[in-house]
């Protein structure tokens, strides 16, 4: 049973993730401004300045994504999850997470939230979350279990998932 090459994009090296994360991100926006277009649901007291606090968290997701994926590039390994990883990344933000880009992406979300007053982007974090870990996250950790042993293994009891 022969997989797909390189050119292609190589199947079977990669982690099989069930959706691209930054589409699974931008479904999650795209949906909870579409619900609270259709249905507002505010949930900050009127004296919170939503909109200076939710960017400040935006801004603090976003950076945490770039100084990961700055930190992806400089060691030479795969971003997407569709392509080989070539090494464990252990340095930077994942020295205390094995999944800063994903935390970015919840800061993101929590950061609009908040900016745009919405009870539906927090409430569309939870199936946000579960596909992230479950159709993501999951098979990573089982991918890269298979690819690197007994380093990742080291690098998983390290360092938490999440935090």
């Amino acid at each position: 049973m022969g997989g797909m090459n390189q050119a292609t994009g190589n199947l079977r090296d990669s982690s099989g993730a069930a959706v691209r994360p930054p589409i699974a991100w931008a479904l999650a926006a795209i949906a909870g401004f579409a619900l609270d277009w259709l249905y507002p649901l505010p949930f900050l007291p009127a004296a919170v300045p939503a909109g200076w606090l939710g960017g400040i968290v935006f801004l603090a997701g976003l950076a945490l994504l770039i100084w990961a994926v700055a930190t992806f590039l400089r060691a030479g390994t795969q971003i997407q999850t569709t392509q080989p990883t070539t090494t464990i990344v252990d340095e930077g933000p994942y020295s205390f997470t094995r999944n800063p880009i994903y935390i970015g992406m919840f800061l993101g979300l929590i950061g609009l939230a908040v900016a745009f007053d919405s009870l539906w982007l927090i409430v569309l974090l939870v199936p946000f979350y579960l596909v992230i870990r479950y159709g993501v996250v999951a098979r990573e950790e089982a991918y890269l279990e298979r690819k690197f042993g007994n380093a990742y293994l080291a690098y998983k009891a390290r360092v938490g998932r999440w935090v």
